[in-house]
């Protein structure tokens, strides 16, 4: 089994990407098949804009052609496509975008209303596909109808809350998408429970995968970053804890 370093997790932690919008400087860099550069901008705690994270070409910042709510995070599909995966009702839903079609919009078309809405995003321009994930799902794996655009995407892994019975039973859990193989493996944590931990105001955030040990790794907010076991549903070790 390959050593497993925590300087090298860090790195590869801090590139993962989190939820809108706290962690907004994680997300892709992208360009269109044409070559126009995508970037992102967050407008702030304050104003009609507060806690927006929206989507524009770099030469034209003041035009957004997607607006992200709370909790949503994307991803590159290469080469010029975009997916965004959020909580949404008792699913998690991927949705993904031609970065091409996105179709310019103004910002007073969402002032003050989208943030304190139940909308997880906003564009003029319809997804290409759409994949809805229910929560919940038993431990181990699952078979899923996964569209044809998101085949090129190996592996996604999605920090997710998870329906306890019990102060003692799993809060939170990991999806891990085999989005080529048409797979969904339940990770319920069994470590983070509401007997352990302060629901809600502390939880999971991202998490990854060390390609050289294979082993899940990940940030919980409110506690600091960790090691899962072997079967990624067990806790190792903290590898820095929050003050």
């Amino acid at each position: 089994m390959a050593e497993i370093h925590t300087c090298r997790l860090r790195e590869i932690l801090q590139r993962a990407v989190g939820p809108a919008p706290w962690y907004w400087k994680t997300f892709p860099v992208l360009n269109s098949a044409a070559g126009q550069r995508f970037s992102w901008t967050y407008h702030g705690d304050h104003g009609p804009l507060g806690y927006l994270v929206s989507l524009g070409l770099e030469r034209e910042p003041d035009m957004p052609r997607l607006a992200l709510n709370t909790y949503c995070r994307p991803f590159s599909l290469p080469p010029s496509r975009l997916g965004i995966w959020c909580p949404e009702g008792r699913s998690i839903r991927l949705a993904i975008f031609d970065l091409a079609q996105l179709q310019a919009f103004d910002f007073a078309e969402i002032a003050g209303w989208f943030k304190q809405s139940s909308e997880p995003m906003y564009a003029a321009t319809a997804p290409t596909a759409d994949l809805e994930i229910p929560l919940g799902l038993a431990a181990g794996m699952h078979k899923i109808e996964a569209p044809a655009e998101l085949r090129g995407v190996d592996e996604l892994i999605l920090p997710t809350s998870y329906p306890a019975s019990s102060p003692d039973d799993p809060a939170f859990a990991l999806y891990v998408i085999y989005l080529q193989a048409g797979l969904v493996e339940a990770l319920p944590q069994k470590w983070f429970t509401a007997s352990q931990y302060q629901v809600g105001r502390q939880w999971i955030t991202r998490a990854a995968r060390d390609p050289e040990s294979q082993r899940i790794f990940g940030e919980c907010f409110g506690r600091g970053s960790f090691l899962l076991e072997q079967d990624g549903c067990r806790l190792e070790r903290w590898l820095e804890k929050s003050a």
